[in-house]
């Protein structure tokens, strides 16, 4: 369980991020309900409502029991559940841990909402936290979040081969990317510059 004194809330001009409890469940769920979400996730043939619960109650479990920090992402003008990230892999005597399980409804895609969320998972970890390092792990197969980790400044330190057991069978290789403390300026403002042109 993490020693680490995560935020409840970490609010930004567009979006605010809620620790998960018990209360999202059901708005959560409802933000679930779009396929291309879990292209990467969900097995060929599994009952798509049978994926999503076993999806949401491990999220709940995980987050329970600290090992994963789950975050719900809500936009602020009207109080929607556009998705959900999480730290994980946290590591309190070392300083890092990751970021990741993230996912938004297509609407929110290409937006604010994705940097937004970035700048205030770093700048918690960086500047609340005082982490040394935060990992991104990504499915070397999601063009679109490896295009979205570049995008954001962090480093690619190379492919993990054969990492991970998904989709019930499938064995995928993950790309490692990292954002390190004195990275984090150079992130930060980028992002910064990012949210004022689009």
């Amino acid at each position: 369980m993490s020693q680490l004194p995560f935020a409840d809330v970490l609010e930004g001009q567009d979006v605010r991020l809620e620790r998960l409890e018990p209360r999202h469940m059901v708005e959560l769920k409802l933000a679930t309900m779009h396929e291309i979400l879990w292209q990467f996730a969900m097995a060929e043939g599994q009952d798509f409502a049978e994926f999503l619960q076993e999806y949401l109650t491990q999220m709940a479990t995980n987050n329970a029991s600290g090992d994963h920090i789950a975050y719900v992402v809500i936009r602020k003008s009207d109080g929607r559940v556009l998705g959900s990230t999480r730290f994980y892999d946290i590591s309190a005597e070392n300083k890092r841990l990751a970021i990741g399980y993230t996912w938004y409804i297509p609407e929110a895609w290409g937006g604010t909402v994705n940097p937004e969320t970035k700048l205030l998972l770093l700048g918690h970890a960086f500047e609340e936290l005082g982490l040394n390092r935060v990992e991104f792990h990504v499915d070397s197969r999601n063009s679109r979040s490896v295009g979205a980790m570049t995008k954001l400044g962090a480093k690619l330190e190379g492919m993990m081969r054969q990492h991970k057991v998904v989709q019930g069978d499938f064995v995928r290789d993950t790309v490692l990317f990292s954002v390190t403390k004195t990275d984090w300026p150079h992130v930060k403002t980028g992002l910064l510059e990012r949210l004022t042109t689009i």
